[in-house]
């Protein structure tokens, strides 16, 4: 077994140098090293070659991916761009700028996948885009920059912009007994608010008074269906809390006052109308006859 397994290692060591396969006795010419290489070890050289092709060609793509420039663009913001997004408030001005490598390709805008149209001479190699004012509209916005002439090369960000409520101050409100109370109190912010309403200084308990609270994310409404002045009279308060901005209250005067008779103004067309068709059916019904009633009175 070790005469075996040396004469296997000075074979192995032994090879020309860059064979893959194990080496014979010493050939006499090319031709028979390239036949005794081949042929009387088919299976071993066969796989030895296919696996040293593979490392070469692996090795021929790692060299070529670090050597090749990779093109490539990059869109800097002011302010700046954090994981993608642009954090902004209303009435700001955001600041976007384009960069492209290599510096000769040209640049357009897109803003949601509409195209913007930009002056000539901001186009090529790198491109500025300003965003002024911010509205409400441009949150979650995405502005993408590409290559005219590849869209498959290109840098997007979103905007986030943040707002508060619009909601401040104090309203008085008159109302009649048993008449229907509406207040409404603006809550339309990013991120979304909490909402509380109070009267008299407490939190309002929907269970009791016929209160209706309705939110749809514009508009917070504290609805009453049939007031009673010893209930629903006195001070109340819209409140809202935000986890980025201070608290904002909006505060209401409710005076209920005695119920007066009014005249039914809904009723007004109708009644003008019948009043009307009567007419014209009467009137119509003497032109007919009018013969007939000539000659009963002669």
């Amino acid at each position: 077994m070790s005469s075996l397994y040396s004469l296997i290692t000075s074979s192995l060591w032994s090879r020309p140098r860059g064979s893959l396969c194990l080496s014979t006795p010493s050939p006499q010419s090319l031709s028979d090293r390239l036949t005794t290489v081949s042929c009387p070890l088919p299976r071993r050289c066969g796989f030895l070659g296919k696996m040293m092709m593979s490392v070469k060609a692996s090795v021929f793509l790692l060299v070529l991916y670090f050597t090749t420039p990779i093109s490539g663009l990059e869109v800097k913001s002011d302010p700046e761009v954090s994981g993608g997004f642009v954090h902004t408030e209303l009435e700001k001005t955001v600041s976007l700028t384009c960069l492209s490598e290599p510096q000769e390709a040209e640049l357009v805008w897109l803003r949601n996948g509409q195209l913007i149209s930009i002056a000539e001479g901001n186009t090529w190699g790198s491109s500025r885009l300003c965003v002024t004012p911010v509205t409400h509209n441009d949150h979650a916005a995405i502005f993408t920059c590409q290559m005219k002439n590849n869209a498959s090369v290109n840098a997007s960000v979103q905007l986030e912009v943040t707002y508060a409520p619009l909601h401040s101050g104090k309203e008085e409100v008159s109302v009649e007994q048993t008449r229907e109370l509406e207040l409404s109190c603006d809550v339309f912010a990013n991120p979304p608010v909490l909402v509380s309403w109070q009267q008299h200084g407490d939190p309002i308990d929907l269970s009791e008074g016929g209160f209706l609270l309705t939110n749809d994310g514009f508009t917070s409404r504290l609805k009453v269906g049939r007031v009673d002045r010893a209930v629903h009279q006195g001070p109340y308060s819209c409140v809202t809390s935000s986890p980025i901005y201070p608290n904002r209250t909006k505060s209401f005067e409710v005076t209920v006052t005695d119920k007066t008779l009014q005249f039914q103004t809904d009723l007004i067309f109708p009644m003008i109308a019948g009043l009307v068709v009567i007419g014209c059916t009467t009137l119509l019904a003497i032109i007919s006859r009018w013969r007939w009633i000539t000659q009963c009175c002669k």
